[in-house]
């Protein structure tokens, strides 16, 4: 499928299909913009713009995300303050020449390849369970009752939506969107997430334990 004349909003981040993502408008050219894909069909492409490259310069193969408009908040002042969900990924064809102040892009959407098998379970079954241990550490360390987010059944789906719970930098959550293969992804969340379990765990039990005075701790399961 190809999209002729995406909206394109060049962003220093990355936007994960499934993921929610509030952005303030506020330039007159991104307010034209929203104003355009609100009386078409509120989408538009994000693409991680990285530190030192021009708009301009975006090279094809440049892998984004099209933003569908959910929800938006009309200022005063003409600003606005809106929230997107990642719907389909897209790569970079070309910048194309429009009338708007905004970029618009000729982009191709990607889709992942087809993986199966025992491993491709297990390991979606692992980051799910690893997932929510250091999720659930982090919320006793921030002393937040709510409930943990549900996660989706499907390893494509569930790497994404983990992707866009936990603090990576923007390289790698670049990576993950450019990968289609959710085994490599899956592969790549389970590293940064163990790396992570000891220690916040750790944190969590002396946060725990601290709040007691020493009268005895919650292990975290």
């Amino acid at each position: 499928m190809i999209f002729d004349g995406l909206p394109l909003f060049p962003l220093p981040l990355v936007l994960f299909p499934g993921a929610a993502q509030p952005l303030h408008i506020f330039e007159p050219r991104y307010r034209q913009l929203l104003a355009d894909c609100l009386e078409g069909d509120r989408r538009f492409g994000i693409v991680r713009l990285a530190e030192g490259v021009a708009e301009a310069e975006l090279p094809a193969g440049t892998v984004g995300c099209v933003a569908e408009i959910v929800n938006t908040e009309s200022l005063p002042d003409g600003r606005s303050n809106i929230v997107v969900r990642g719907a389909e990924r897209f790569a970079l064809v070309s910048l194309v020449s429009s009338p708007h102040l905004y970029r618009v892009c000729r982009a191709e959407v990607i889709e992942d390849e087809f993986e199966i098998g025992a491993e491709l379970d297990a390991l979606a079954e692992r980051v799910r369970d690893v997932f929510r241990r250091v999720a659930r550490a982090a919320r006793t360390l921030a002393d937040d009752p709510d409930p943990l987010p549900d996660l989706p059944d499907d390893a494509a789906s569930l790497s994404f939506a983990v992707a866009s719970m936990i603090d990576i930098d923007l390289e790698g959550r670049q990576e993950l969107l450019t990968s289609r293969s959710p085994l490599a992804r899956l592969r790549q969340l389970d590293g940064v997430l163990s790396a992570a379990l000891g220690t916040i765990v750790d944190r969590a039990q002396v946060h725990t334990l601290a709040k007691t005075n020493g009268r005895g701790a919650h292990v975290l399961p």
